[in-house]
């Protein structure tokens, strides 16, 4: 731990985070699937396992994943801007969300970018959050004519299909009232916010969409992080007297909200009637998901400099919509030191394919990211230092992750964007940083193979949120990442292409974005399984899409769909290298094409 500054008032606040301080003044029931084999004959190790380091590392073979920034040549030109940087207001270290949707449904993704500015302005910045528009993977701003332009000060971004008419809706958080976005289906949008009730004027982080009550519609989880007046702030100053952002610990948290969608068009404020509020907060990142492995949505919360919380649908309760906090009891709340941590973003996936989906939490400098691997029901458990991802991320503070396999090769990666939110140069420390990308070998040990990714791995950023998609349509995943008073980067994916199956969902009895529902993948021995999460990583929005990357295997596979707790599982055939477009219900599937 760095050291701690002096308060204003000349208090001395002893802090229990790991960050750096600076002075402030206040403060389910399908079964489980069995442990998978990897694609290769070779079974993955225990997660017990440990080795010599340079043993494994001399086993590795070179990396092929590769990614070019096209954001430029494709059109896709823009800039978040966090305000002046002499203002030092917590809020400017936050900003910086956006992502993907397909919002007038022509099959190519489109690209939603939140903006701030200057948040002691109104507006904070004249532009405001921007729309483009994909012409078959270029990139037109169509926001003025889509009615759209927030100009609030913004933070974050989620999508989902609210009123289960077939197009996107999209809201907004912001450092004041949030903003929900009405696709009306002809290519523009209108502000519904005052209408639905959920214009909450706090300061909003990450969001999600997931049916909590399991009533058919999406419901919404808002994030918010802490009280803070940016027309009267907290003073604060680091040790050398200079005025600073102030540390969390410095200033009270601010509760999260959930919004339980009344089918009309409406929203009501449903956090404590449903259980989903917990002392701490101070709340950055959210994953809703089956994490208890019961077929029930739980919700996962990330808080800064305080223990996470995991809301778990608790049994016998109707429809399913009271929640019991368990992070403790079941080892996702601390690292596995025992330790609070400055916890941010969050990538979801299923590294070592034991069928349960595991979290991987970024952090501050010196304290390294946590990956929480979920042994099902033994909950998670923190394997960090010994599969190898401890020491790469000390000297880097992340925001946006995601657990993607790039190159369909059976195997998932770790993206990680990076960079802090102070400038201690003059400290000799890093201000903007570069992102990293992590290789799995799929026994039990992670590298780290960022020097060879691309020239953007060697640029140095304030990065923010980083949204999966495929934007170019050729099959494989890219990545959206927005970075602070600095261009957006679009990464094309330009790595080596395993076999692979992509699959779409849409519901009828459950949302028709399908969030929550499990898809598993059996072909011949090897057996996947994905899941459609609301939320992850950090401010984003992507695109809703299970991508299932088979490496060399062919022939037929069986598709099992889980759509709801209270649903009988659906099975489909498919093949290797196709794209299947399910609907609940439905026998076959509504639409099959070759990649």
């Amino acid at each position: 731990m760095r050291e701690l500054g002096f308060p204003c008032l000349c208090v001395l606040l002893l802090a229990w985070g790991c960050r750096p301080q600076v002075e402030s003044a206040p403060a389910k029931e399908p079964a489980p699937s069995p442990p998978v084999a990897p694609v290769s004959s070779v079974q993955p190790a225990s997660k017990a396992s440990s080795g010599s380091p340079s043993t494994l590392r001399g086993a590795e073979p070179k990396s092929t994943i590769r990614f070019t920034d096209v954001a430029g040549e494709t059109g896709l030109k823009f800039r978040y801007l966090n305000g002046p940087l002499e203002l030092k207001l917590m809020v400017q270290s936050t900003g910086g969300g956006g992502g993907w949707l397909d919002f007038d449904r022509d099959g190519w993704l489109d690209a939603f970018l939140v903006q701030g500015g200057d948040p002691t302005r109104t507006p904070a910045d004249p532009t405001g959050d921007r729309l483009f528009h994909s012409r078959q993977g270029t990139f037109q701003d169509v926001t003025s004519v889509a009615g759209l332009g927030d100009i609030a000060y913004g933070q974050g971004l989620a999508v989902g299909d609210f009123d289960n008419d077939g197009f996107c809706d999209v809201f907004v958080t912001n450092v004041g009232p949030d903003q929900l976005l009405r696709n009306l289906g002809d290519g523009t949008f209108e502000d519904i916010t005052r209408l639905a009730g959920v214009g909450d004027p706090r300061w909003g982080t990450s969001a999600a969409w997931g049916d909590l009550d399991g009533d058919g519609d999406l419901d919404l989880y808002v994030c918010n992080y802490l009280l803070f007046d940016v027309r009267d702030p907290t003073p604060c100053f680091t040790p050398e007297g200079k005025k600073g952002i102030c540390h969390p610990e410095h200033l009270p948290p601010d509760d999260d909200e959930c919004f339980e969608n009344l089918g009309d068009g409406t929203f009501r404020a449903a956090a404590d009637r449903w259980g989903l509020k917990a002392p701490g907060g101070k709340s950055l990142g959210v994953v809703i998901a089956d994490l208890a492995g019961d077929a029930r949505l739980d919700v996962f919360v990330a808080n800064d400099t305080a223990a996470n919380h995991l809301f778990v649908q608790e049994e016998g309760q109707g429809q399913g919509h009271r929640f019991a906090e368990r992070a403790v009891e079941l080892g996702c709340a601390l690292s596995g030191g025992g330790r609070t941590q400055a916890n941010m973003g969050v990538a979801f996936g299923d590294y070592d394919r034991n069928g349960f989906p595991d979290l991987y939490v970024t952090h501050f400098t010196d304290e390294s990211n946590t990956l929480y691997a979920n042994l099902g029901p033994n909950g998670f458990r923190d394997v960090t230092i010994e599969e190898g991802l401890h020491r790469p991320t000390l000297d880097d503070l992340g925001f946006g992750a995601v657990m993607v396999d790039f190159d369909s090769n059976g195997r998932e990666e770790l993206f990680v964007a990076n960079g802090h939110i102070d400038d201690w140069r003059y400290r000799g420390e890093a201000w903007q940083m570069p992102p990293q990308l992590f290789e799995y070998d799929g026994r039990s040990r992670w590298r780290e193979t960022s020097d060879t990714a691309g020239p953007y791995f060697q640029r140095k950023l304030l990065g923010r949120a980083v949204s999966s998609g495929d934007y170019d349509n050729d099959g494989d995943v890219d990545l959206l990442v927005v970075n602070q008073n600095d261009e957006a980067g679009l990464l094309r994916n330009d790595s080596p292409k395993g076999r692979r199956l992509l699959i779409d969902l849409q519901g009828t009895t459950v949302p028709r974005d399908a969030v929550g529902c499990r898809v598993e993948v059996r072909c011949g021995e090897t057996t996947l399984v994905r899941w459609l999460a609301g939320g992850t990583s950090y401010c984003a929005a992507h695109q809703p899409r299970l991508a299932f990357a088979l490496g060399e295997l062919g022939g037929e596979c069986l598709v099992t769909v889980t759509w709801s707790p209270a649903s009988k599982p659906e099975v489909y055939r498919a093949a290797a290298d196709e794209r299947l477009v399910l609907r609940e219900g439905w026998a076959e599937p509504v639409h099959r094409s070759s990649l």
